[in-house]
């Protein structure tokens, strides 16, 4: 009996995975949407891949970025950010400079990516 359950269970398992995989969809097609045009009161926060981070192109230290932020709402009631970064840059310093912009309570915020097709 306990052979036969092992048996069984393999073969269903087995079967499903191979389901799984060749199940033939038609993906929806999409176009990019267009990256978010940065105006005077947008700021860019840029993230690179060796760990620094940029404030509308100045080199600027992961410590500074809460202060700048803070003090940017504060000037600007329409306040957006823009994070971008280097595609090898750790994704712990993007999730940083996420979490800052979130502290200081700005909630446009924008994530720049690239379109890659999904290789299918």
């Amino acid at each position: 009996d306990v052979i036969f359950f092992l048996l069984a269970t393999f073969v269903l398992f087995t079967l499903s995975l191979n389901a799984i995989q060749s199940v033939p969809v038609d993906l929806p097609k999409a176009t990019p949407s267009a990256p978010p045009d940065p105006d005077d009161e947008s700021v860019v926060l840029q993230v690179t891949d060796g760990g620094s981070a940029y404030w509308n192109k100045e080199l600027i230290g992961f410590n500074e970025i809460a202060p700048r932020l803070s003090e940017y709402k504060n000037n600007h009631a329409n306040a957006r950010v823009l994070i971008t970064g280097d595609d090898k840059a750790k994704y712990g310093s993007a999730v940083k400079a996420l979490d800052e912009v979130r502290k200081a309570g700005i909630t446009q915020v924008s994530i720049e990516t690239t379109f890659r097709p999904s290789g299918r």
